[in-house]
Order: C-alpha cells, then sequence, then structure tokens
C-alpha cells in the first residue's frame, strides 16, 4: 500500500510541478496524515500549553507550500521533509515572536536522544534553530540530516534517500551533529546564566 501511495504522491508531485494547481490539493489528500503525524512530533518537542494545534501546523505549512510555488520534489519523503522544515520554521518564528513580546527566555523545547542539556534541562527552541543555523554554515549536509531526522522524523534509511547519500554517511553526520549541537547548547546555557 504504500508503495503505491508512494508513486501515486511522486506522480502528482510531476502534476503539480508542470502546472497543475489541483494537484496539490489531491496530493495534500493523500498525504494529510503524514502531514499531521509530522506536526504532531514537532508539537509534542513544544511547551505543553503551546497554542498551535497540529491542524493549524499542517494548515500553516500547507498555506507557505501553496505561496512559495512549485517546487521541485524528488519523492514523498522528500515532499515530507521540506513539509517538515517548513513546520520548523513556523515554529521558530512563533518563538521569536513570543520570546520579543514576552521577554521571559523562550519557549522551551526537550531535545529527546540529540542533546541531553545538563541536569535534564529543555534547550530554548531559538538557540536550537540559531545553533543548527551554525552548523549549517559549517556542514550543511550535517544541520539538513538533523532536520531530517529530529524535526522530520525520518529514519536513517529515508534521510539518506532525501539527503542523496549512504545510511553509514547519515549515521555518522547524526552522531558528530548531535555531539556538536550538545557542545553548542551547552556552550549558549552557559554564556546565558
Amino acid at each position: 500500500m504504500r508503495e503505491l501511495s508512494s508513486s501515486c504522491v511522486t506522480e502528482l508531485l510531476v502534476r503539480w510541478k508542470n502546472g497543475d494547481e489541483q494537484a496539490l490539493n489531491d496530493l495534500l489528500r493523500i498525504v494529510y496524515p503524514d502531514l499531521r503525524r509530522l506536526a504532531n512530533q514537532h508539537l509534542r518537542k513544544e511547551r505543553p500549553d503551546h497554542t498551535l494545534q497540529s491542524t493549524a501546523l499542517v494548515h500553516e505549512a500547507y498555506l507557505r507550500l501553496e505561496k512559495q510555488g512549485v517546487v521541485k520534489f524528488e519523492n514523498r519523503s522528500h515532499f515530507l521533509a521540506i513539509c517538515s522544515q517548513l513546520m520548523r520554521q513556523i515554529l521558530v518564528e512563533y518563538a521569536r515572536g513570543r520570546r520579543t513580546a514576552k521577554r521571559d527566555g523562550g519557549v522551551k523545547l526537550a531535545l529527546d536522544d540529540i542533546v541531553v542539556a545538563a541536569r535534564n534541562r529543555g534547550a530554548d527552541l531559538v538557540a536550537l534553530d540559531d545553533a543548527l543555523n551554525q552548523l549549517a554554515k559549517l556542514d550543511a549536509q550535517q544541520a539538513r540530516i538533523v532536520e531530517l531526522r529530529f524535526f522530520g522524523g525520518l529514519s536513517i534509511e529515508e534521510t539518506a534517500d532525501v539527503v542523496g547519500v549512504s545510511p553509514a554517511t547519515v549515521k555518522r553526520d547524526w552522531a558528530a551533529s548531535r555531539i556538536w549541537l550538545h557542545r553548542e547548547l551547552k556552550r549558549t546555557d552557559r554564556d546565558d546564566a
């Protein structure tokens, strides 16, 4: 069933790329459950009283995707990875706006197995975004792998497919980026104290 769905998604992506605007709507009907899963994954890492709901996050990502216009997507995994990246951007913008409005230190994000902050403290979503942007300047591929694995919830194999590298390279870069992010976030945490 997944293969049939993947081929249908690829066909709709090609149709959309070729100017068929209805193809995007058809595509979203097929991948909506996956997009909700991605949104739920993103929101699980947010504070418990977050005002955005998964449906709103999916719809905001859709609006941005539509506004962006036609992008060349390779396949279903690539499409979902881009949607996940859009969701991350939405949440970071929301956190930055909230930080500006409240000046309370920002929204906290539990970093699961990527980065274990000292004494199990969560890391600031804005600090994580800043760290990821710094990592992207040093190694764009590692930053992309973090986005796909942590924020997008893609498996090693799916990430390898999207990035176009071997699963072994994804594992190696995933490990290296987790170490780098851990150090960077600890440094940022010390600087803020």
